[in-house]
């Protein structure tokens, strides 16, 4: 008596598995490499002025950056030292004032046994277009001196980034006791990621429409429903999809005209294509012979 082969196990559902573990694995690591890219960006520093005792200290964070309306908010916190603090170190002695570049819009004036607060301040940028998103880039020049009592004071200013979808690259400097920073404001690592991401994948869903209409057209096929409800949801999901882009550009971006433009008007036209030809395919209604006369 003769035994049955064992049947081999096929091997495409582990290869499968292997692979959609390979891909999770791959997405996990890039998801750990960008948010260490992202608090190496947030917790960098850049440092200008003398450690002279007598000075103003100036905490600035970029809180916000508007590429759209080309500023950013900077967020700043003023603090005198040594005989230019009363006491407690928490108010100026005297009347102290900041003097700005031009780019900060006004100088800023904390009178004499006040308490400091945060400040925000508006500073305009430069470069650009927004329209290069993702690939847009600004600068700026920040300038602060220090006045008090009707003589400059030496300043040493710190200077962060708070904004997640932009980095910052700054070149500190002092020039006569103000601090001096060229600053430049550019998409975050993972903010470029995502934006080029959604690119490509308008493009494979629009191949994939592509593809899927030629099948239909090249088979001769009728109107098939559900071939065609997924290709016009899809016309209508890139919408949605286009604005959820990270920063929300306006529309005319690079990322339009490079993918979203083109992926709309393709799939319009495949859409159209295949139902013109469902149509002919279908050829004429055939009568109903319960209702003929």
């Amino acid at each position: 008596m003769s035994g049955r082969r064992p049947h081999p196990r096929p091997r495409g559902g582990l290869l499968g598995a292997l692979l959609v573990l390979l891909a999770v694995a791959a997405a996990v690591a890039c998801g750990f490499w960008l948010q260490y890219g992202e608090r190496q960006d947030l917790d960098t520093r850049y440092a200008a002025g003398g450690e002279a005792p007598d000075r103003v200290d100036i905490d600035a964070t970029v809180q916000r950056v508007d590429a759209t309306g080309r500023e950013l908010t900077l967020r700043i916190l003023v603090t005198p030292r040594g005989a230019l603090a009363e006491a407690g170190g928490l108010s100026p002695a005297e009347d102290l004032t900041l003097q700005t570049s031009p780019a900060v819009r006004g100088d800023l004036t904390f009178p004499a046994h006040s308490r400091i607060a945060t400040v925000d301040v508006p500073v305009a940028l430069s470069g650009g277009p927004i329209t290069d998103y993702p690939f847009d880039s600004y600068d700026t020049e920040l300038e602060f001196a220090a006045v008090q009592g009707g003589e400059s004071v030496p300043v040493r200013m710190l200077l962060s980034n708070g904004d997640t979808l932009f980095s910052l690259a700054a070149d500190a400097s002092e020039i006569r006791g103000a601090a001096v920073f060229s600053l430049e404001a550019a998409r975050s690592g993972s903010a470029l990621v995502f934006a080029v991401f959604m690119m490509v994948a308008m493009w494979a869903l629009t191949v994939a429409v592509l593809m899927g209409g030629w099948y239909l057209v090249r088979r001769r096929k009728g109107l098939t429903w559900p071939a065609l409800g997924w290709m016009a949801a899809t016309l209508f999901a890139l919408a949605a999809f286009r604005n959820t882009a990270p920063g929300a550009p306006p529309i005319g971006s690079l990322l339009d005209y490079l993918a979203f433009f083109w992926a709309e008007i393709l799939i319009a036209f495949c859409v159209i294509v295949v139902v013109v030809r469902a149509v002919r395919a279908e050829g004429p209604a055939a009568s109903d012979p319960l209702t003929e006369p």
